[in-house]
């Protein structure tokens, strides 16, 4: 295990911002977690945990050791007549993983495929598209708990996972993933309902053409972040009560939504902005991409403040328009390295 100091992280947060961590160091086994956050401790350094860096929004300068996890492997364990078990490094690619999987005939991460990002953070955002969440794979969670001091795993139910939520997200200080345990099918359960995947399918209901669909419609609408900076969507999809629903349904008939359990709508967040006037409007040098209203692009040398600026409009005209407030997705840190929420600019 090797310590830097002053590294850029430009190369490693796919909207490309420009910040400096003071303290930084690769993990590639689970010991060196341990290791390294002795080593905070004997320097009272906050700890940042830094994935594939597609949904983190930092400050220019980072005080802190930022452990980036590259824990590799993917092994077989047990299986039944219906699933396998799969424990996955949490520095494995995501999307090669679901790639992985489809090749060794286990089914049920189609629909997750081309999400940005290192499989360790799936579930800390419970991970979602298309009508599926990763969570709902997970058997459980490998991590070190830094409140007991010890490495432990979590199970599904321990986990919390809910709409882009998890105990993870809840407690971020608390546990470091180092393995995820998923449970996959033998047997495709397709679920393709959602959006415009069913046309898009045809006459192919193969899990294969699943993912070749899903794959080609992300590529046609989002852009790859080597080309244009970017966090993937950056606003949730918010949810509504059935009677706010009824009141929005009748003055926009158009309005795109899907119905939740506890009388719950989930509203299209990338609607909402296109009809705010925002899909391919920029603010100096970061607006909302022209082909994809909910994805945010830093277009250039943008640092936080300015992707703060432009969010934050967006949010207003949304609130201004729909009375609908819009929370953004991706973590945001401090210049300490401490996770702070995001301001409410509609309050």
């Amino acid at each position: 295990m090797r310590i830097q100091q002053q590294v850029q992280l430009k190369r490693f947060n796919t909207l490309n911002l420009d910040a400096i961590a003071s303290h930084y160091v690769e993990i590639k086994q689970p010991e060196e977690i341990v290791q390294a956050l002795d080593y905070a401790e004997q320097q009272q350094l906050n700890v940042i945990i830094l994935s594939g860096g597609s949904n983190i929004m930092l400050p220019q300068r980072l005080n802190g050791l930022v452990m980036h996890m590259q824990i590799q492997g993917i092994a077989s364990l047990s299986e039944d007549t219906q699933s396998q078990q799969f424990r996955v490094g949490a520095g494995q690619v995501w999307h090669d993983f679901v790639l992985w999987s489809t090749a060794q005939r286990c089914y049920g991460l189609q629909n997750l495929a081309l999400i940005p990002g290192l499989v360790g953070a799936s579930p800390v955002q419970n991970i979602g598209a298309y009508g599926v969440e990763a969570g709902e794979f997970i058997e459980c969670v490998e991590i070190y708990d830094r409140q007991q001091q010890c490495f432990s795993r979590l199970s599904h139910v321990e986990c919390q996972f809910g709409y882009r939520d998890s105990i993870f997200k809840q407690q971020p200080n608390r546990y470091i993933i180092s393995h995820v345990v998923f449970r996959l099918l033998k047997q495709p359960q397709l679920k393709i309902n959602y959006g415009d995947l069913k046309t898009a399918m045809g006459n192919d209901l193969s899990p294969e053409n699943l993912q070749a669909q899903v794959i080609q419609i992300r590529q046609a609408k989002l852009p790859d972040p080597k080309e244009f900076s970017n966090v993937g969507s950056f606003f949730k999809n918010p949810l509504i009560t059935a009677q706010q629903f009824a009141t929005l349904l009748a003055q926009f008939p158009k309005l795109p939504h899907y119905p939740q359990a506890q009388d719950l709508v989930k509203i299209a967040a990338g609607w909402l902005i296109e009809q705010a006037g925002w899909k391919g409007k920029r603010l100096n040098n970061v607006g909302m991409f022209d082909r994809q209203a909910l994805v945010l692009v830093n277009y250039a040398d943008a640092n936080l403040l300015d992707v703060q600026q432009t969010y934050r409009a967006v949010q207003q005209d949304v609130y201004q328009k729909f009375g609908i407030h819009l929370e953004p997705e991706p973590v945001l840190f401090n210049q300490d390295g401490q996770i702070q929420p995001h301001q409410d600019q509609c309050q």
